[in-house]
């Protein structure tokens, strides 16, 4: 007994004098409030919020201190659609043969290093080899530095799909790819397929429902699933707690996918009057990607960056979805901010900020949707989106102030995530 006491008394220093990190913010985005908040300390302890006070709290002697009053502080940005196994790149159509799993890996970390840096705590993957999956464990346990990750695994397509891997090869090389490779027809496949991204260890399901601008097959937009299909995929993955995030461009696909019960449209281009009411009836969401329609649009202007079935569809499409982001957002569709990360050069989604901001969106409104309707999209919305008592502590700040100057997003001088400082 007598040793029992002396341990504990022993011990009681240290649980005592266990440090917090008190951050002083000159401006706080309140992003449940729709505020701007001046003046406020935030205590951290271990990897939550502990508090938000009034004024600048002054921190115990074994206490760490972050001096951010002249700068804007506000929750870890959100992405909600990336690819952090790829890059953009001219010719990049050829990588497919000649990429090793262990190089798309290697690279891959660069790019989740670089998305962190620029204040993307929390990203949501729509899609790759697999690999991602692995990235993203990588970086839960520590082993790499990254932003923490929600993946699909590999995306669902049927046969000539979008996210079918073999679109465009001789057909020595292409197989016949099934549920397993993410390459479904008919219901049966469609349930199975999302029982494999259960079993690879997915976070939610990704499904093509439409052409896309990238993948080489001559349309674009048209619809690529029946209903019945969607309706197995959306009810397997309800079986699995998964969302489902659709891609999809042209209105058909779009209006099937909605109806069978998606959590989100990605990019959403060709959308109707019938589609608006349809994601406010259902309550889907739209995460937009403007700036990837905008950088493919661009691309495709430089001889030979894209192949020549792929460069009439990126000149058609991606000047388009500002407009229809535009249209969604004024009829009150709900808004989650996503960029397509990886169709751009990886770190640059700030500029998806501006491009909201021009179509008619304030910045506080396109700041939470990097933050609370982001934790919304995801389910999340209890431990990320908002700075407040016992949310995880995913703080950001940037150089300036966003609601005069939204392009100060681009300038972070701040980063932490989980309670652990990655920039200062």
């Amino acid at each position: 007994m007598k040793i029992s006491r002396l341990l504990l008394l022993m011990m009681m220093p240290f649980v005592l004098m266990a440090q917090k990190t008190y951050i002083h913010c000159g401006k706080l985005i309140d992003a449940a409030g729709n505020n701007m908040l001046a003046n406020k300390t935030i205590i951290v302890e271990g990897n939550k919020i502990m508090e938000v006070k009034d004024g600048f709290v002054t921190p115990g002697a074994t206490d760490k201190l972050i001096d951010l009053k002249t700068k804007t502080v506000m929750p870890g940005l959100m992405d909600m659609h990336v690819h952090i196994e790829t890059q953009t790149k001219g010719g990049a159509s050829s990588d497919r043969f000649l990429r090793q799993p262990q190089d798309i890996a290697f690279l891959s970390v660069n790019y989740a290093y670089t998305s962190l840096m620029a204040g993307f705590t929390t990203l949501r993957d729509l899609g790759g080899s697999g690999v991602n999956i692995s990235i993203r464990n990588a970086i839960n346990t520590g082993t790499t530095v990254g932003p923490r990750i929600y993946t699909a695994g590999k995306s669902i397509a049927t046969t000539g799909g979008h996210a079918d891997p073999t679109n465009g090869l001789k057909r020595e090389f292409s197989g016949d790819p099934g549920p397993i490779d993410g390459v479904v027809n008919g219901a049966d496949d469609c349930r199975k397929a999302v029982r494999q991204r259960y079993k690879d260890g997915a976070d939610l399901i990704k499904i093509t429902a439409t052409g896309g601008v990238l993948s080489q097959a001559k349309d674009g937009s048209g619809a690529q699933f029946t209903e019945e299909e969607l309706k197995a995929i959306v009810e397997t993955a309800n079986d699995y707690s998964f969302k489902v995030a659709a891609h999809a461009h042209g209105a058909e696909g779009m209006k099937r996918a909605i109806r069978a019960g998606v959590t989100s449209i990605e990019h959403g281009t060709f959308m109707d009057d019938e589609c608006i009411e349809l994601f406010k009836k259902y309550g889907t969401w739209l995460v937009p990607t403007i700036i990837a329609g905008k950088s493919t649009a661009d691309s495709a202007k430089i001889a030979g960056y894209y192949s020549d079935i792929v460069t009439p569809k990126a000149l058609a499409t991606g000047p388009k979805i500002q407009a229809a982001f535009a249209r969604a957002y004024k009829a009150g569709v709900k808004i989650a901010f996503g960029t397509d990360a990886g169709v751009y050069m990886h770190g640059k989604n700030y500029l998806e900020f501006q491009y909201m901001t021009e179509a008619g969106m304030p910045a506080m409104e396109a700041i939470k949707a990097a933050t609370i309707s982001a934790a919304s999209l995801l389910g999340v919305e209890n431990i990320l989106g908002t700075i407040e008592k016992d949310k995880l502590a995913d703080i950001i700040a940037v150089d300036g102030d966003p609601l005069k100057d939204i392009l100060v997003m681009g300038k972070v001088v701040f980063v932490m995530k989980d309670g652990k400082i990655y920039k200062q």
